[in-house]
């Protein structure tokens, strides 16, 4: 009797094995089938959804699912399915959560929070949520709450790791002109000077954002010949599309051509 049990026994585990390894193959199948779907689309969605059905342990599609509910505009389907993929995988998914609470939510307290977490779960490791590391995240959420000092503390930890690591041109060029304009908001014009000449090193010259700062600089030292030329230049990358932007949503200190054409009209 009791090597019948034994024997019961090992054959439910062996099918609880199968079992899950089915429905695994088949979730993935059914999601791999939806991400060649437009991100958000009720398509993607929908798919997204059936492969957490078959399977609820399989962390990315329970992730993609809540990214697909937010960029569909839906952030209150967007948390509580996010929080899903954050009991599964917390070590990947709460720095990422601090990322999404940034751009989408510009929620720079719980962002800051996320990537402070981070730190904490991987103490040895720099978490790099969407290929940028979370010190970075933190030095634009610190510009966003106008905490100019810890931005530029977390811009100054970022910069001077990359150029230990890798080098001054690996670093991300958006971190030299945050960091510009943290110093520009603090009126040290020297600092911000040099990073927003940073910038434009690195970007083969073309920045309408380093240039639009420039010349409001010039223009607070009454330098107003090399105000105008920088604007001028400033107009011109615009319009070629040299200006930071992100997609689907509006990136922090985005400028648009109204104050652009607000600075030349001042400097006339």
């Amino acid at each position: 009797m009791e090597r019948l049990l034994k024997l019961f026994l090992s054959i439910v585990v062996v099918f609880s094995v199968l079992s899950c390894d089915s429905k695994r193959e088949r979730a993935e199948a059914v999601y791999k089938r939806a991400i060649h779907y437009p991100q958000g689309s009720m398509m993607s969605i929908n798919g997204i959804k059936k492969a957490t059905e078959i399977d609820s342990t399989y962390q990315q599609a329970v992730y993609e699912l809540s990214v697909a509910y937010l960029k569909r505009g839906l952030p209150h389907k967007w948390k509580p399915q996010y929080n899903k993929s954050v009991l599964l995988d917390s070590v990947q998914r709460i720095p990422w959560r601090g990322y999404l609470y940034l751009w989408f939510y510009r929620d720079y307290k719980k962002a800051i929070a996320d990537f402070d977490a981070s730190d904490t779960l991987t103490p040895n490791f720099i978490d790099a949520p969407q290929g940028h590391s979370v010190d970075y995240w933190r030095g634009i959420c610190y510009l966003g709450l106008k905490d100019y000092k810890n931005s530029i503390a977390y811009f100054d930890k970022y910069i001077n790791i990359e150029i230990e690591e890798s080098g001054e041109d690996w670093v991300e060029l958006t971190a030299f002109l945050y960091r510009g304009i943290a110093y520009f908001e603090t009126e040290n014009y020297e600092q911000a000077l040099l990073n927003f000449d940073k910038q434009l090193q690195y970007s083969r010259g073309f920045s309408a954002d380093a240039k639009y700062y420039k010349a409001l600089i010039f223009k607070n030292q009454n330098k107003i010949d090399e105000a105008k030329l920088l604007i001028e230049a400033a107009i011109n990358d615009y319009d070629i599309g040299y200006y930071n932007n992100r997609p689907y949503v509006e990136t922090l200190k985005e400028i648009y051509p109204e104050d652009l054409q607000a600075l030349k009209a001042e400097l006339q």
